[in-house]
């Protein structure tokens, strides 16, 4: 059975919220949901809708709780695509706000005492900026989703994952209208430019000119392929800058993950190893980044990686290792040596 949501402690009161930890050094987020909860049964490949917090609550459950013990600072809500028209896709339209107050309880329900709940809107799929009533439509999606994260008690909220700067522009605008705390990033597929032509540059400047807490990138690029575009914006602006790449391996003529042959049934084989996202949060932290995060293909290993690489998290215990005799390709191969 699922747990009841925990009640939110009161701003200032138990918990330092999210700009105040920024303060004070990088923050590290958790991983990627959908794709995992695909690969593990949960999730219907193609809409990739997160109605599985209705339908498997226990499951998301218990990926959250992977993420926060692997060392995550906050957990998002799976509320990654759970705008209505997207919903309705899979027919699930009629069940948006449930499923955006559901998907806040089970993040709280996973999340430790010092751990935040981010709440979470992305791409809406109807955006497009020649036709009028466009931006109006898709604030009405928005805010529709806030109504309902917010009901529930979020810290702050994720928007994610657009690749149009004005659609962005709107996330940020609704958040900052019901007061929160925004963190807004783009996502750039073949190229480092918006669909609607702008660059890493502008529209970071552009996202903490119309008020974003922190602006940054993420998914669609791995590590190699996000840095760059992480390092740039963080030229640009004073703020806060965010970087969440995905864990998969793809070339540098096609870094977008989902545009290779490989999605979504063979991304497997792509996957990162954990001491290449470790390696990853050490450079995001020397390029002055400061929520270091991850995205799709990105597992709990990845994160406890990272969370050690950035000295949040502790090693192994040592226990006694005889590598003149070893038992193991552990010792054979000196694992542990350099640890």
């Amino acid at each position: 059975m699922v747990k009841t949501a925990r009640k939110r402690p009161r701003r200032g009161t138990e918990r330092a919220g999210l700009l105040e930890r920024l303060d004070h050094g990088v923050v590290l987020g958790d991983g990627g949901y959908l794709l995992e909860l695909e690969k593990r049964g949960y999730v219907q490949a193609g809409p990739f809708t997160p109605e599985c917090v209705l339908d498997h609550p226990e499951a998301v459950q218990e990926l959250h709780r992977e993420f926060a013990d692997a060392g995550a600072e906050f957990l998002q809500a799976l509320s990654f695509y759970a705008s209505r028209d997207k919903l309705a896709t899979t027919g699930h339209g009629g069940d948006a706000r449930a499923i955006n107050r559901m998907a806040v309880r089970l993040a709280r329900s996973a999340a430790g005492a010092d751990t935040l709940v981010a709440g979470n809107l992305s791409l809406t799929w109807v955006y497009d900026p020649k036709h009028a009533t466009s931006p109006e439509r898709v604030r009405k999606l928005f805010d529709e989703q806030l109504e309902a994260q917010m009901r529930e008690g979020v810290d702050f909220v994720v928007a994610e994952t657009f690749s149009w700067l004005g659609e962005a522009l709107l996330a940020t605008e609704r958040i900052k209208k019901v007061g929160g705390v925004a963190m807004v990033t783009m996502s750039f597929d073949r190229r480092p430019l918006s669909y609607d032509g702008h660059t890493p540059t502008e529209c970071a400047r552009a996202l903490h000119d119309a008020g974003a807490d922190v602006i940054g990138v993420n998914c669609l690029r791995n590590p190699f392929h996000m840095l760059p575009i992480a390092e740039e914006m963080r030229h640009a602006v004073t703020g806060h800058v965010a970087c969440q790449p995905t864990a998969y391996r793809t070339p540098a003529d096609q870094p977008d993950f989902t545009a290779t042959k490989e999605f979504p049934f063979e991304t497997e084989t792509l996957l990162l190893s954990r001491r290449d996202m470790a390696a990853y949060a050490r450079q995001a932290r020397d390029l002055g980044l400061n929520v270091i995060g991850s995205c799709c293909g990105s597992i709990p290993v990845h994160v406890r990686e990272m969370a050690r690489a950035l000295d949040k998290r502790p090693a192994d215990p040592a226990w006694r290792v005889d590598y003149g005799k070893p038992m193991s390709a552990y010792e054979y191969y000196g694992h542990g040596k350099d640890a």
